[in-house]
């Protein structure tokens, strides 16, 4: 029979547990695969604004930028990310 481990108690506090950061794959740094992602939300963001008929940054603001995401089922997005639908929907016309 086996000894238990100091593991098998549950004596670890859960935030050992559970790793903070979500290991990525190999071959970038991390801050190049947020950028990459912030991107991707923002362009599909910025998709949807388009298609809902909103064509001047000025009428994208957070909340209707925050809304959208919530009708396209992506979690809410951080000022800088409605900062870059912004520039795309600007720079896009």
């Amino acid at each position: 029979m086996r000894k238990p481990s100091q593991t098998d108690s549950g004596t670890e506090p859960a935030a050992k547990q559970i790793p903070l950061k979500k290991p990525l794959p190999a071959g970038q740094p991390r801050d190049w695969y947020v950028t990459h992602n912030r991107r991707l939300k923002a362009m599909r963001l910025a998709i949807a604004l388009l298609d809902s008929g909103v064509y001047h940054p000025a009428t994208a603001d957070n909340r209707r930028i925050r809304a959208m995401a919530d009708q396209v089922g992506i979690h809410p997005p951080s000022d800088t990310t409605c900062r870059m639908v912004r520039a795309l929907i600007r720079y896009g016309r």
